[in-house]
Protein backbone atom coordinates (compact mmCIF):
# COMPACT_ATOMS: atom_id res chain seq x y z
CA UNK A 1 0.00 0.00 0.00
CA UNK A 2 1.32 3.42 -0.95
CA UNK A 3 1.73 6.11 1.65
CA UNK A 4 0.04 9.47 1.23
CA UNK A 5 3.40 11.08 0.43
CA UNK A 6 4.13 8.61 -2.38
CA UNK A 7 0.67 9.08 -3.88
CA UNK A 8 1.13 12.86 -3.68
CA UNK A 9 4.52 12.64 -5.39
CA UNK A 10 3.10 10.48 -8.18
CA UNK A 11 0.23 12.94 -8.73
CA UNK A 12 2.66 15.86 -8.71
CA UNK A 13 4.87 14.10 -11.26
CA UNK A 14 1.86 13.48 -13.53
CA UNK A 15 0.76 17.10 -13.19
CA UNK A 16 4.23 18.25 -14.22
CA UNK A 17 4.38 16.25 -17.44
CA UNK A 18 5.75 18.22 -20.36
CA UNK A 19 3.37 18.80 -23.27
CA UNK A 20 3.98 17.40 -26.75
CA UNK A 21 2.19 18.49 -29.93
CA UNK A 22 2.00 15.46 -32.22
CA UNK A 23 2.40 16.60 -35.84
CA UNK A 24 1.05 14.43 -38.68
CA UNK A 25 4.33 12.73 -39.61
CA UNK A 26 4.35 10.92 -36.25
CA UNK A 27 1.18 8.84 -36.75
CA UNK A 28 2.21 8.41 -40.39
CA UNK A 29 5.54 6.76 -39.52
CA UNK A 30 4.00 4.94 -36.58
CA UNK A 31 1.33 3.16 -38.63
CA UNK A 32 2.89 2.85 -42.09
CA UNK A 33 3.73 -0.54 -43.58
CA UNK A 34 7.41 -1.36 -43.05
CA UNK A 35 9.52 0.55 -45.52
CA UNK A 36 12.38 -0.83 -47.61
CA UNK A 37 14.00 2.62 -47.55
CA UNK A 38 16.68 2.49 -44.83
CA UNK A 39 16.02 5.99 -43.46
CA UNK A 40 12.23 5.60 -43.47
CA UNK A 41 12.53 2.18 -41.80
CA UNK A 42 14.76 3.65 -39.08
CA UNK A 43 12.32 6.53 -38.50
CA UNK A 44 9.47 4.00 -38.26
CA UNK A 45 11.37 1.99 -35.65
CA UNK A 46 12.34 5.07 -33.65
CA UNK A 47 8.77 6.40 -33.75
CA UNK A 48 7.43 3.05 -32.53
CA UNK A 49 10.04 2.95 -29.79
CA UNK A 50 9.12 6.48 -28.62
CA UNK A 51 5.39 5.68 -28.80
CA UNK A 52 5.80 2.46 -26.80
CA UNK A 53 8.46 3.56 -24.30
CA UNK A 54 8.22 7.33 -23.82
CA UNK A 55 4.84 8.82 -24.73
CA UNK A 56 3.38 8.12 -21.29
CA UNK A 57 5.96 10.50 -19.84
CA UNK A 58 4.29 13.39 -21.70
CA UNK A 59 0.90 15.03 -22.06
CA UNK A 60 0.00 14.59 -25.75
CA UNK A 61 -1.90 17.06 -27.91
CA UNK A 62 -2.84 17.28 -31.56
CA UNK A 63 -5.17 19.45 -33.66
CA UNK A 64 -7.94 19.33 -36.22
CA UNK A 65 -5.25 19.95 -38.86
CA UNK A 66 -3.47 16.73 -37.88
CA UNK A 67 -6.78 14.86 -37.95
CA UNK A 68 -7.55 16.26 -41.42
CA UNK A 69 -4.10 15.40 -42.78
CA UNK A 70 -4.17 11.93 -41.19
CA UNK A 71 -7.57 11.33 -42.84
CA UNK A 72 -6.12 11.73 -46.35
CA UNK A 73 -4.92 8.85 -48.48
CA UNK A 74 -5.83 5.20 -48.57
CA UNK A 75 -8.80 4.49 -46.26
CA UNK A 76 -7.07 1.64 -44.41
CA UNK A 77 -3.92 3.69 -43.80
CA UNK A 78 -6.01 6.70 -42.73
CA UNK A 79 -7.94 4.51 -40.29
CA UNK A 80 -4.67 3.31 -38.70
CA UNK A 81 -3.39 6.89 -38.36
CA UNK A 82 -6.67 8.10 -36.88
CA UNK A 83 -6.74 5.13 -34.53
CA UNK A 84 -3.49 6.09 -32.82
CA UNK A 85 -4.67 9.70 -32.51
CA UNK A 86 -7.88 8.68 -30.79
CA UNK A 87 -8.07 9.98 -27.23
CA UNK A 88 -5.40 12.65 -27.71
CA UNK A 89 -6.59 16.14 -26.78
CA UNK A 90 -7.19 18.42 -29.77
CA UNK A 91 -5.97 22.00 -29.60
CA UNK A 92 -8.21 24.71 -31.05
CA UNK A 93 -7.14 26.54 -34.20
CA UNK A 94 -8.49 30.06 -33.94
CA UNK A 95 -7.91 33.46 -35.57
CA UNK A 96 -4.88 34.16 -33.38
CA UNK A 97 -3.24 30.94 -34.57
CA UNK A 98 -4.16 31.64 -38.20
CA UNK A 99 -2.63 35.13 -37.95
CA UNK A 100 0.53 33.82 -36.29
CA UNK A 101 0.97 31.14 -38.96
CA UNK A 102 0.77 33.88 -41.60
CA UNK A 103 3.42 35.85 -39.70
CA UNK A 104 5.70 32.79 -39.59
CA UNK A 105 5.49 32.69 -43.39
CA UNK A 106 5.74 36.46 -43.96
CA UNK A 107 8.85 36.73 -41.79
CA UNK A 108 10.66 33.77 -43.39
CA UNK A 109 10.28 31.10 -40.72
CA UNK A 110 8.30 28.76 -42.97
CA UNK A 111 8.09 28.86 -46.79
CA UNK A 112 4.88 30.12 -48.43
CA UNK A 113 4.26 26.71 -49.99
CA UNK A 114 4.17 25.06 -46.55
CA UNK A 115 1.14 26.80 -45.01
CA UNK A 116 0.08 23.70 -43.10
CA UNK A 117 3.55 23.44 -41.55
CA UNK A 118 3.33 27.06 -40.40
CA UNK A 119 -0.03 26.26 -38.88
CA UNK A 120 1.44 23.31 -36.92
CA UNK A 121 4.15 25.57 -35.47
CA UNK A 122 1.60 28.28 -34.68
CA UNK A 123 -0.73 25.83 -32.91
CA UNK A 124 2.11 24.52 -30.75
CA UNK A 125 3.51 27.99 -29.95
CA UNK A 126 0.23 29.77 -29.20
CA UNK A 127 -0.95 26.91 -26.99
CA UNK A 128 2.37 26.91 -25.10
CA UNK A 129 3.46 23.37 -25.95
CA UNK A 130 6.84 22.30 -24.58
CA UNK A 131 7.65 20.17 -27.65
CA UNK A 132 6.55 19.89 -31.26
CA UNK A 133 7.26 16.31 -32.32
CA UNK A 134 7.81 15.81 -36.05
CA UNK A 135 9.77 14.04 -38.75
CA UNK A 136 9.23 17.02 -41.07
CA UNK A 137 12.86 18.13 -41.33
CA UNK A 138 12.29 20.09 -44.51
CA UNK A 139 10.18 22.94 -43.11
CA UNK A 140 9.64 22.40 -39.37
CA UNK A 141 12.63 20.65 -37.75
CA UNK A 142 15.11 22.37 -40.04
CA UNK A 143 18.35 23.61 -38.47
CA UNK A 144 18.44 26.75 -40.64
CA UNK A 145 14.78 27.63 -40.03
CA UNK A 146 14.49 26.90 -36.29
CA UNK A 147 16.45 30.00 -35.18
CA UNK A 148 14.18 32.14 -37.37
CA UNK A 149 11.07 30.41 -36.00
CA UNK A 150 12.33 30.95 -32.42
CA UNK A 151 12.98 34.65 -33.09
CA UNK A 152 9.52 35.16 -34.63
CA UNK A 153 7.91 33.41 -31.65
CA UNK A 154 9.85 35.51 -29.13
CA UNK A 155 9.14 38.78 -30.95
CA UNK A 156 5.45 37.85 -31.00
CA UNK A 157 5.34 37.05 -27.28
CA UNK A 158 5.17 33.26 -27.63
CA UNK A 159 7.48 30.65 -26.22
CA UNK A 160 8.71 28.51 -29.09
CA UNK A 161 8.23 24.80 -28.51
CA UNK A 162 11.34 22.67 -28.74
CA UNK A 163 10.98 21.28 -32.25
CA UNK A 164 12.38 17.76 -32.37
CA UNK A 165 12.09 14.21 -33.65
CA UNK A 166 11.08 11.19 -31.55
CA UNK A 167 14.75 10.18 -31.43
CA UNK A 168 15.50 13.32 -29.42
CA UNK A 169 12.75 12.57 -26.88
CA UNK A 170 13.67 8.96 -26.20
CA UNK A 171 14.60 8.25 -22.59
CA UNK A 172 18.32 8.13 -21.87
CA UNK A 173 19.81 4.67 -21.95
CA UNK A 174 22.63 4.05 -19.49
CA UNK A 175 24.22 1.74 -22.08
CA UNK A 176 24.58 4.60 -24.58
CA UNK A 177 28.05 6.04 -24.87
Amino acid sequence: MKTGVLVYLELLKQAMKKSVYIETSIPSYLTARPSRDVRAAAWQQITTQWWDDARDQYELFTSALVIAEASDGHPDAAARRLGVLQGIAKLVIDEEIQAFSEKLIAEGGIPELAKADALHVAVAAVHGMDYLLTWNCRHIDNATKKPIIRAICAASGYSCPEICTPMELLPEDNNDV
